[in-house]
């Protein structure tokens, strides 16, 4: 196998796999051969037809499709090894050739974590907090939990406004392309859930699927972005979460089943980014 790595300017990776034509000779004959196993083919029990009728009835194009569900993810894996390289992201898969009797080629596009720079967000954070902490005659000591929340959510705000004026972060594209399309997901099934098309809930809008595809992207790269940041500022200050922390976030769950799901190695995965961006949030707070 032969792969070929391109690593454009806004650190999208890109990768051209090319398979020997012996190696998907192999894979084809392996899936034609489970195709046969299962093929229900008129004047034959199930699975006793010849392999060469059910590789007609069967088709050329289906035995491809169910081949390159096997094959990709393999050589795939192969090439991110073979290049040293460490994707955070599933990547997209385009088929450029595939030809009987030739070696077969792939592009995958995919990314890695992105690199961040950060400037003086200590000093920047505390200039944006500062106000908020200054006591001016006449206001009330004892603020009520709405002002407090409003208070809070203000200071979250000047934080993370603050974080993205000062780091410096460049996004692939793929990744910024793929939180759009996850939000447009989501925003279809919401309005489906109302009983409403997308053109109907646009037209309620006043906006077209352009300037609400623009509106979505500018969300998701501050959304990336502050990921990104969060996750660079927790490293540079060594901010940990303890095992024990994450076993109490889910003793707290009330659900037996919902505490069991979020057992798992991923969940708790998840969890601990969860909590250490909290932390990160808590200690910027404080500034």
């Amino acid at each position: 196998m032969i792969s070929a790595l391109n690593k454009q300017t806004d650190g999208t990776l890109e990768l051209t796999i090319t398979i020997p034509w012996k190696r998907v000779k192999a894979v084809y004959d392996k899936t034609l051969t489970k195709l046969t196993q299962t093929a229900q083919i008129k004047g034959f029990r199930k699975g006793k037809a010849p392999q060469k009728l059910v590789e007609k009835k069967v088709g050329q194009s289906t035995i491809y499709e169910e081949l390159l569900h096997d094959l990709v993810p393999e050589v795939y894996l192969e090439t991110v090894r073979e290049q040293k390289i460490a994707p955070i992201i599933t990547p997209k898969v385009s088929v450029v050739s595939l030809e009987s009797g030739k070696d077969w080629q792939i592009k995958a596009v995919t990314c890695e974590r992105t690199k961040v720079k950060l400037g003086d967000y200590k000093g920047e954070v505390k200039k944006a907090l500062a106000a908020e902490k200054i006591w001016v005659p006449g206001k009330d000591k004892k603020e009520s939990s709405q002002t407090k929340e409003q208070s809070h959510d203000q200071q979250l705000q000047k934080i993370f406004a603050t974080l993205l004026k000062t780091s410096q972060i460049k996004l692939p594209q793929i990744l910024i392309d793929q939180e759009v399309s996850r939000m447009l997901s989501r925003l279809v099934d919401q309005i489906g859930r109302l009983g409403l098309t997308v053109e109907e809930y646009l037209h309620s809008l006043g906006k077209t699927q352009e300037e609400l595809r623009k509106e979505y992207e500018k969300q998701a790269q501050e959304t990336l972005k502050l990921e990104f940041i969060l996750e660079e500022i927790a490293a540079f200050e060594k901010i940990k979460i303890k095992k024990e922390e994450i076993d109490q976030m889910i003793a707290a769950v009330p659900d037996e089943k919902s505490r069991k799901k979020m057992a798992t190695p991923l969940q708790r995965a998840y969890i601990e980014q969860l909590l250490q961006k909290r932390a990160v949030i808590d200690s910027l707070m404080k500034l």
